[in-house]
């Protein structure tokens, strides 16, 4: 089936209308319409090359909010007409030891990405959610019950929400915990949320002043001005666990010295430069830890759907159509979004 889609055909290329192939729906697969995708930074460091690897033509995508338009043979998990989701993977070998751990997102053999992964259909590669339709199969497919007026600011939890949600859930944040987010765009807007709605006390670091209220209105207890020394002095020794979602280059030790004894902090955002090596005597010295975390699995993926929408969470987002996506981008880039893009993929059919 052709398909509209918005895709660059190299990187120094911009995002331009082009049609693209879907398979046929096979036994174990869910063909999907899509209504929304959210824009992750990812994308545009996928689709202009910088992490190099790029396939092309690149179409990316993996916030992806739809409606079962068709279903295979063998699938009785879902039916015509429900309201689905699809994140940042749509394949895994499936027999190794994480992917029978429900741990997908670390198969041994490499799990599928939802775009530029590898693929027997053509062009040989994956082609994500900027797109009108995708076909998935079914194991990768998620059920949304929120309702229908939330679904464009549910999008994002496909990728920014399990992010924050697998590692919070891991350290086991929760009451009778303090826990540090570090960040306030697309992901640690998220982080917040989760964490609060987790039960923890929250505190939210961020460079900017101005960003104090908008932090404490996502449900931050606190907010840290990370760059007033003083301020950080205060909190010393005191977090049981600390989410670090910035993605550029900066200096650790800054947050490890406000781990306490057996605390960790987990980083889940890839810096183009690599950080400052940490200072170990502060690691060594209260036995803390720098760890990081991919996503989630399925299983994990659905849970933190099912708890969103029990607590009524989404993503603060801005909805565009899929022709800005260019000024979006540019956007992004300078932190001009409040928290994360999302496009309304109907607009395709004006391309």
């Amino acid at each position: 089936m052709v398909v509209k889609a918005y895709g660059a055909y190299a990187a120094d290329k911009p995002l331009e209308p082009i049609d693209i192939e879907r398979r046929a729906v096979g036994a174990q697969d869910v063909q999907i319409a899509i209504a929304y995708c959210g824009v992750c930074h990812s994308d545009l460091h996928q689709v202009r090359s910088e992490w190099g690897g790029t396939r092309y033509p690149c179409v990316p995508g993996h916030e992806i909010v739809g409606h079962v338009t068709a279903i295979g043979s063998e699938v009785s998990r879902f039916k015509v007409g429900d309201t689905v989701g699809v994140g940042c993977m749509v394949d895994s070998c499936q027999h190794c030891s994480p992917c029978d751990e429900g741990l997908e997102q670390y198969c041994a053999n490499g799990f599928v990405a939802t775009y530029n992964g590898p693929t027997q259909h053509a062009p040989g590669h994956t082609l994500g959610g900027y797109a009108q339709s995708i076909v998935v199969r079914d194991k990768f497919v998620l059920k949304i019950s929120h309702p229908a007026e939330q679904l464009a600011a549910v999008a994002p939890l496909l990728c920014a929400g399990i992010t924050t949600y697998s590692p919070l859930r891991h350290w086991n944040a929760g009451p009778g915990k303090k826990v540090g987010i570090v960040g306030i765009g697309g992901l640690g807007h998220m982080g917040v949320k989760l964490a609060s709605a987790m039960g923890a006390h929250v505190v939210a670091f961020t460079t900017s002043e101005s960003k104090r209220q908008d932090a404490l209105d996502l449900g931050a207890d606190e907010v840290i001005i990370s760059r007033d020394s003083a301020q950080m002095a205060a909190h010393a020794n005191s977090f049981d666990f600390i989410l670090n979602t910035v993605a550029a280059s900066h200096n650790l030790d800054a947050f490890t010295s406000l781990l306490k004894r057996d605390g960790t902090m987990c980083l889940v955002g890839v810096p183009e430069h690599p950080h400052p090596s940490p200072n170990v005597g502060v690691l060594i010295f209260g036995r803390k830890s720098i760890a990081g975390s991919l996503i989630g699995g399925i299983a994990e993926t659905q849970e933190m759907l099912d708890f969103c929408a029990e607590k009524g969470i989404t993503a603060e987002v801005e909805m565009i159509p899929m022709q800005d996506i260019e000024s979006a981008y540019d956007r992004m880039q300078k932190s001009d979004v409040k928290y994360r893009f999302v496009i309304d993929n109907a607009t395709l059919a004006n391309s």
